[in-house]
């Protein structure tokens, strides 16, 4: 069984930084892409960041400069490194696999001052 547990989220001011971890287990976590999506306030799922097991990453254009996806495979963790971080980025962070239907909980990210 897929679980995918995040951690990390918290309150930051505009500007701050935070890093998000995703705890991976029940699959074989360095032979699958994996994606960090989020849920802002009264919104949908919107892509975030991606990297494939070999590390190739990808962003979407709103955290693109700002945010750092990575993963350690020996530790079944992905990470996301969120620097810069503005009030839009306020959200529900979730950890994916390529099915977005496939997450954990999530961790809120609240960005205000």
């Amino acid at each position: 069984e897929v679980q995918l547990v995040e951690s990390g989220g918290g309150l930051v001011q505009p500007g701050g930084s935070l890093r998000l971890s995703c705890a991976a287990s029940g699959f074989t976590f360095s032979q699958y892409a994996m994606n960090w999506i989020r849920r802002p306030p009264g919104k949908g799922l919107e892509f975030v960041s991606r990297i494939n097991g070999g590390g190739i990453t990808g962003y979407a254009d709103s955290v693109k400069g700002r945010f750092t996806i990575s993963r350690d495979n020996a530790k079944n963790t992905l990470y996301l490194q969120m620097n810069s971080l503005k009030p839009d980025d306020t959200a529900v962070y979730y950890c994916t696999t390529t099915s977005w239907s496939q997450r954990g909980q999530g961790t809120q990210v609240t960005v205000s001052s």
